[in-house]
């Protein structure tokens, strides 16, 4: 009797375990763990540890806990334009749990204003060296100080020249001898006037027959004498200056802008210039040049505007403060928040009317007034995020990678 108790006791303990195993529910899925509250069809199933893992079939990860189920929420297999990127779908509770913010695309008139330091200086098409094209001797001074004003047609000195007074004498001799030498008449006027001696003065020695010992030089503009170096009485050689005459009604401002500011300047851009010690004047003009070369210094590009200058108010060498506008144009800007910046490329989340987050790639320019000028990639009155845009970001990125992984190696089968 004591030798049949073991194996009675081992029938017993294999009924029992058939019993439970009988009456333990099956693994195999029921209606329920294939469809969620909205009769969602399942995907698949992964890895709660490592998600990137696919099944076909629910059981048991490696680590020994169960798969979960991923149901279609209608966005899975969406695509986008943006390589790396997917459409992401979420209910409005998820847009207000992470804190979804928004804002529209417009168009607007935008600009910017590019401010920096400038120094009044002479208008170099305006400035005159004075001298003479034949040797001789100054016999008077009508202009002797530097500084003077003067006014165009004034004189400045007068110089006596044996040559020019030789070839006044040989037209006088010509003018005689026209009928038979007419070449050497004009010949001899020709020289006259290669001398700048004038068709009026040319006309007054016809009139008086006589040559003029000296002839007198005048001021070719307005202006101010900024450099003398006449003397009564000194000699004189052909080409040598002997006064530095500027006209002050137009000057130039010269402006250093740091390479970066560039891109907000243009020739023809509206420069305006004010002086520290004339409060509530202000002066306007035109950029009409940006130099072609860096400063290696400072790194600053020479920028020219030019003045009207009438009263005189801006002399050279003033500093002043400038400010070049560049002109304002009708572009589409979106909020700066909205624009996320990968290092190589801007990303935006566009708000779709099926409520779809489409990510989009844009180009941006002009960044100011917390918007960005945009070039490319949107258009006027577009829904855009602007704030828990990192969030989205992330699940886009998430869903397209698991995505690829699902196109390019397919599911695993469970256990």
């Amino acid at each position: 009797m004591k030798t049949k108790l073991p194996w009675i006791l081992t029938i017993l303990l294999a009924i029992a375990l058939v019993a439970v195993m009988v009456a333990r529910p099956s693994a195999k899925p029921s209606a329920a763990s294939t469809t969620s509250a909205g009769a969602k069809k399942v995907l698949y199933w992964i890895d709660a540890m490592n998600p990137s893992h696919k099944f076909d079939k629910p059981g048991k990860a490696p680590d020994g806990m169960d798969l979960v189920p991923v149901y279609d929420d209608g966005n899975t297999a969406a695509t986008s334009t943006v390589s790396g990127y997917a459409n992401v779908k979420l209910t409005s509770d998820r847009q207000q749990l992470i804190g979804v913010q928004t804002g529209v695309t417009e168009m607007r008139s935008l600009g910017r204003s590019v401010h920096t330091i400038g120094r009044v200086a002479v208008d170099e098409t305006r400035l005159y060296k004075i001298t003479t094209k034949f040797d001789g001797y100054i016999e008077k001074l009508y202009v002797n100080v530097t500084g003077q004003q003067i006014r165009k047609g004034q004189p400045l000195f007068s110089v006596y020249s044996p040559d020019l007074l030789s070839t006044q004498q040989e037209y006088l001799l010509a003018m005689r001898a026209a009928k038979q030498a007419p070449s050497l008449l004009a010949a001899a006027r020709q020289r006259l006037l290669l001398w700048d001696i004038t068709p009026a003065e040319i006309r007054e020695l016809e009139r008086s027959g006589t040559a003029r010992k000296s002839v007198t030089i005048h001021s070719p503009t307005n202006g101010f004498v900024l450099n003398k170096i006449a003397v009564d009485g000194a000699r004189v050689t052909a080409g040598e200056p002997l006064f530095e005459i500027a006209n002050l009604d137009h000057v130039w401002i010269q402006a250093d802008v740091y390479e970066s500011e560039l891109q907000f300047i243009r020739i023809g851009a509206p420069a305006a210039t004010t002086l520290s010690y004339v409060p509530g004047r202000t002066w306007t003009g035109r950029v009409t040049f940006i130099a072609p070369t860096v400063d290696p210094i400072t790194h600053t590009v020479k920028v020219r505007s030019e003045f009207e200058n009438a009263d005189g108010a801006l002399k050279p060498d003033m500093f002043g403060d400038v400010v070049i506008q560049q002109p304002a144009r009708q572009v589409v800007v979106v909020p700066d928040s909205a624009v996320l910046q990968t290092g190589t490329r801007s990303i935006v989340f566009v708000i779709k009317s099926d409520g779809t987050f489409e990510p989009r790639e844009v180009s941006v320019g002009t960044k100011t007034e917390q918007v960005y000028e945009v070039r490319s990639g949107l258009a006027a009155g577009e829904k855009v995020v602007t704030q828990a845009n990192f969030l989205i970001d992330s699940e886009s990125r998430l869903k397209a990678a698991l995505a690829q992984m699902d196109g390019a190696g397919g599911h695993q089968h469970g256990q």
